[in-house]
């Protein structure tokens, strides 16, 4: 059963608009979120209009909005699977000027409730306009989406699991492919700027029954090139064909960008191309043929590798943003705490939003004389998906023995994409 806790059952609703913002890149159920958001809005007695700012805080700025009122429930479920962002998104750097402005044109459009859909950049912006509409009516709420699950304090946050999913099943694909023909050291690159949720979720590839990846680098220990290429030596005399799994934010023990990053304005960091990087490593320095794989928006994208589990938690968290705000929550993020690993369980809760503002949750990476994940961990299995879960492909938890770190990390990545039936509370 799905339980929220701290609604204000002593405030008066106030009728009104209701406005609904995207921020920072999109994910594979984002929309899911917002079709979530515009449902349970439609069921609102005191929700007037359902406006969508287009091209995010910057369309609101602009005055550029869609009245979504209207849109049909067949519509709703086309949008719970379409990729991208259907209302446009953004990644505006806003000052107090701008906050001002937004503050201005959600008075201007008879908003009494304002939802802002993103990352721990996003909730900072939803402080923020919170507190410039601090002694007015209007309810803020954040919604969290995030690919690289770095929102702090929620156990996870929706769009992980999916992009948790997609690596998972692209390392075990390569892996096949590599073992088929071991004649080479192949290097994929996963995202996630600081934080290795992504990078160590490809740990799951080996439920696949492969026996990969070989090596995995977490952004939050510090990348020693020796050792890199010792480690992919032993391995290439073992196995001949090697899988290296790379995070794309790699630092050096000086905490310095293993590549310089082509450019970087305020948060945005377009990071250098580190998997062409350990690749051509190999190359110049031990003789092996070697490639580089960057699945890059692929991993948030994909909506035929998305999770189940994922995007029902995203309509959840749409939902339940709603919920508080009409009910007088103000300055809150949806989060989920998790009550149980198996079967699996969930629960939905409010949070502080001044709690996540720009907070990383990273990886909990212990010091280790050996940075090298054990190239042969044990597997624990996992119950097989239900028929016609889309969700097979999706691999259980991998324990390690010098990578102990990548039991937890693993963890959440399988629960988004665990069964249905074992989730069916997870509907409300």
């Amino acid at each position: 059963m799905i339980k929220t806790e701290g609604y204000r059952k002593e405030w008066k609703a106030m009728k009104g608009n209701l406005i609904l913002i995207h921020g920072g890149g999109p994910t594979a159920v984002i929309n899911a979120s917002l079709a979530g958001a515009i449902r349970q809005a439609k069921k609102e007695p005191n929700v007037d209009r359902i406006l969508a700012a287009i091209g995010g805080t910057g369309g609101l700025m602009r005055g550029q909005v869609r009245d979504l009122t209207d849109i049909t429930e067949e519509e709703l479920a086309l949008l719970e699977r379409t990729p991208g962002s259907a209302i446009g998104t953004s990644r505006d750097a806003l000052e107090e000027p701008e906050y001002r402005l937004l503050a201005e044109k959600c008075v201007e459009l008879g908003a009494k409730y304002v939802l802002m859909n993103g990352g721990n950049g996003t909730m900072d912006a939803c402080g923020k306009l919170c507190r410039m509409l601090a002694g007015t009516d209007i309810r803020v709420m954040g919604i969290p989406k995030t690919m690289d699950n770095d929102i702090a304090v929620t156990d996870h946050a929706p769009g992980f699991g999916s992009a948790a999913r997609y690596i998972a099943q692209s390392v075990a694909e390569v892996t096949a492919d590599v073992r088929g023909l071991p004649i080479h050291v192949v290097v994929i690159e996963a995202s996630g700027r600081n934080a290795g949720w992504i990078t160590a979720a490809s740990a799951l590839a080996r439920q696949a029954g492969v026996d990969g990846p070989d090596l995995i680098y977490l952004p939050e220990r510090p990348f020693d090139e020796a050792q890199y290429l010792r480690d992919v030596q032993k391995l290439i005399e073992e196995k001949h064909g090697v899988v290296v799994v790379a995070s794309e934010g790699l630092k050096d023990k000086d905490g310095k960008p293993i590549v310089e990053p082509v450019f970087k304005v305020g948060r945005a960091t377009y990071f250098g191309d580190v998997s062409a990087h350990l690749a051509n490593l190999v190359i110049k320095h031990l003789g092996y043929k070697a490639r580089s794989e960057k699945p890059g928006l692929l991993g948030r994208a994909s909506i035929a590798l998305s999770s189940d589990v994922d995007r029902r938690e995203a309509i959840l968290a749409g939902e339940e943003a709603v919920r508080a705000a009409c009910a007088g929550e103000n300055g809150k993020m949806v989060g989920f705490i998790r009550e149980s690993t198996s079967p699996y369980r969930v629960r939905t809760t409010l949070i502080d939003v001044n709690d996540v503002m720009l907070v990383e949750k990273k990886t909990d990476v212990a010091p280790d004389p050996d940075p090298t994940p054990d190239p042969t961990p044990n597997p624990t299995p996992t119950p097989d998906p239900a028929p016609g879960d889309n969700s097979q492909g999706c691999f259980g938890i991998v324990g390690t023995t010098s990578a102990v770190t990548l039991i937890a990390v693993a963890t959440v990545a399988v629960l988004v994409c665990r069964k249905k039936d074992e989730t069916k509370e997870n509907n409300g």
